[in-house]
């Protein structure tokens, strides 16, 4: 059966699945296990083809950011699933309450039906592979909805998931923002969505339409702290690796910097040499990626433009000149910034780097404080106190301390937001838990003495009553 184009066909998609998910409600590890065996070898196997489509779709994407950043961590997801999902269905053990001994109780995973993930652009194989597989393990059924900004990947995605999956365990859809808010509006048992958060608010109100749980990976602001202990070399080289890789188009990209102000000159200077060595030649690198499109390109030079037009001071990190024609867009820093500026109100998804001195790390503390949390977080510092500090006093999805993002590599730990960068997480158990429902369960023993509590309310009734309330 081809891929789905259009509108009617994805409400009779979800219903076969509701229907074969309902026939199979709990299927086995083999089966879950089997799924993901054919997730992994479609990966292995097509990994050339998926490189040179999300290429194509960029204009220039180095075939070594697709291998690294979305072909490694979507093959890393599946293995570690294979490693640990069975031990990850087992039903976990709990102790019952003191009075209601020796009941047993339980919880027991169990699928939740057909999750639907709606996939963003910038990472199209890694942010839709990654929830999958979290969604696969944990037993259920898959309907993904595309980026239209990336056609061509898009297209063969759809195409390699139609030629290794069953048309009812996992489906592809493609379309316009139209179908996108149709996709959106389906009675999923859960949703997943990975964008802007302004397109957030519209899956969230379309979701709640049919009270389908929502989570929610959105993007921000999300700011790196260079603080009064940090090695600045190091720090500069790491944040300027997590900025330009992918054209600074990642959602946990460092989005601007609060440095010491006595050490701004010192960063521009490390920040040139960092990127001279990551990029050389930049105008001719191929291993610079190209903005996505004419209307991104355009909206990356507006920033910069209109923030220089209010003041800011541009110091430029290569002598590549922008290229409109090949939306090559050369890296720069931004100083003398201002909280008026779009640059610093909008998140920027792109190559540009604010940089906002303190004076204090307190100042910087309240700074990021004072704004909606961010889905990431960065401290380059060697004092652990410090480091402590601002892990308690600041609000973000995650956090690497002296790197840039790596915690989203990590299969032990959750990916998500917290308030205006999202709701929910994912990745490795964390995964299996959100496409899971835990359900609870009692099993009461023959013998026990919740009987006591039953009516009538006589004497021993109101004994053992006394003897619940009495203060411990």
């Amino acid at each position: 059966m081809p891929p789905v184009d259009g509108l009617p066909e994805i409400h009779a998609i979800l219903q076969r699945m509701r229907d074969t998910q309902a026939r199979d409600p709990l299927p086995d590890w083999p089966v879950r296990a089997a799924r993901l065996r054919k997730l992994e070898s479609l990966l292995q196997d097509q990994r050339a083809a998926i490189a040179a489509a999300i290429h194509a779709d960029f204009g220039n994407r180095p075939v070594e950011e697709t291998d690294l950043l979305e072909v490694f961590p979507s093959l890393s997801a599946v293995r570690h699933a294979l490693r640990h999902g069975r031990r990850w269905m087992r039903p976990r053990r709990r102790l019952a309450d003191l009075l209601f001994l020796p009941a047993r109780t339980e919880l027991r995973p169990q699928p939740l039906g057909v999750v639907g993930i709606i996939v963003p652009w910038n990472y199209p194989l890694y942010l839709a592979v990654g929830p999958l597989v979290d969604a696969l393990a944990a037993g259920n059924r898959v309907m993904l909805k595309m980026s239209e900004y990336t056609p061509r990947f898009s297209a063969l995605f759809a195409e390699l998931i139609g030629r290794h999956f069953a048309p009812d365990e996992v489906w592809v859809v493609n379309g316009d923002a139209a179908v996108g808010q149709a996709f959106a509006a389906l009675p999923f048992d859960h949703l997943l969505f990975t964008g802007s958060t302004a397109v957030g608010h519209h899956v969230m109100r379309a979701a709640a339409a049919n009270l389908t749980p929502v989570t929610l990976e959105l993007g921000g602001k999300s700011p790196a702290i260079v603080g009064p202990g940090a090695r600045l070399e190091q720090a500069v080289e790491r944040i300027v690796f997590g900025k330009l890789v992918n054209a600074g188009q990642t959602c946990i990209a460092p989005d601007y910097v609060l440095l010491p102000r006595t050490r701004m000159g010192e960063f521009v200077a490390a920040a040139r040499t960092a990127t001279a060595r990551q990029y050389p030649d930049l105008t001719h690198n191929p291993q610079y990626a190209s903005i996505i499109d004419d209307r991104h390109y355009a909206r990356l030079s507006a920033l910069r433009d209109e923030a220089q037009a209010a003041g800011a001071t541009i110091e430029r990190l290569s002598d590549a000149t922008p290229d409109a024609a090949r939306r090559l867009l050369p890296p720069v820093l931004l100083t003398n910034v201002h909280d008026a500026m779009p640059v610093m109100r909008e998140e920027i998804f792109g190559p540009l780097l604010p940089l906002v001195p303190y004076d204090t790390l307190d100042e910087a503390i309240a700074y990021i404080a004072a704004r909606a949390h961010p889905l990431a977080l960065y401290l380059f510092e060697t004092d652990s106190a410090r480091i402590d500090a601002v892990l308690a006093r600041t609000h973000a999805g995650g956090v690497s301390v002296n790197d840039t993002l790596y915690h989203i590599a990590q299969h032990g730990l959750p990916f998500g937001g917290v308030g205006a960068s999202g709701m929910g997480g994912y990745h490795g158990e964390a995964g299996f838990r959100t496409f899971s429902h835990l359900k609870p369960v009692f099993r009461q023993a023959r013998w026990n003495g919740a009987g006591l509590l039953n009516p009538p309310y006589g004497k021993r009734f109101r004994q053992m009553l006394d003897l619940l309330l009495k203060r411990g």
